[in-house]
């Protein structure tokens, strides 16, 4: 679909709610450049940039990254595709970061998907990983042919702290204190689109088709 002007959104979803893919298929559809914080933050942190080296320093001592240094980032990268339309993925989390954003641009839309916690916590505890090769099996849909084992190598597969139930609980409640304000912000100017459901293939034609809408 070809952009009869410049479009700027916003998704969010909790970690392992499918905006990766969901990101993926908004990019190709409708041809929106994806802008992810923490691929900016990486990249940032290994090109040990003034701004790269104030965040290792915040991850490091378990903080998190002040809003203004976070928006500073993200605008700044912003400016550089200037004139194009975009997807801003891990950006704004907080309101702060959200008052920062209106000031330079006017969002059009949110997308935020909205999937049960007991999905999630499901979906991610039943990642297990090989670590030399960053395989990743999922015991429900993709499991390996031997359980606890990988497939290529019959090494065995570890499941990564993140995916472990305690730290995926402790993920999604941090993730909604954070990110319920934010979500309360765009409802209240009326750009926040809500799609609900278990699974990406499902939730997908709705958002296709909401967008369809919204940018032709």
């Amino acid at each position: 679909m070809v952009l009869q002007r410049v479009v700027r959104a916003v998704i969010m979803g909790a970690p392992g709610s499918g905006k990766g893919t969901v990101s993926a298929r908004i990019t190709k559809t409708f041809g929106l450049k994806h802008i992810s914080s923490g691929d900016i933050l990486r990249a940032n942190i290994n090109a040990k940039t003034e701004f790269g080296l104030l965040m290792k320093a915040c991850i490091d001592q378990g903080q998190l990254v002040p809003d203004d240094v976070m928006s500073r980032l993200i605008l700044s990268d912003l400016r550089t595709i200037e004139g194009s339309s975009w997807l801003l993925d891990g950006f704004p989390r907080t309101v702060c970061q959200a008052e920062a954003l209106d000031g330079v641009y006017t969002v059009d839309t949110v997308i935020n998907l909205n999937v049960p916690f007991q999905t999630i916590k499901q979906r991610l505890t039943s990642r297990w990983t090989h670590l030399p090769s960053g395989r990743v099996y999922n015991t429900d849909f993709n499991p390996p042919k031997v359980a606890g084992i990988d497939d290529d190598t019959g090494e065995p597969l570890v499941q990564r702290d993140d995916d472990k139930p305690e730290t995926v609980t402790r993920r999604l409640k941090s993730y909604e204190t954070q990110t319920e304000p934010v979500l309360e912000y765009y409802r209240s100017k009326g750009v926040l689109e809500t799609f609900s459901g278990t699974e990406t293939n499902k939730i997908w034609p709705h958002i296709e088709a909401f967008l369809h809408r919204k940018l032709s």
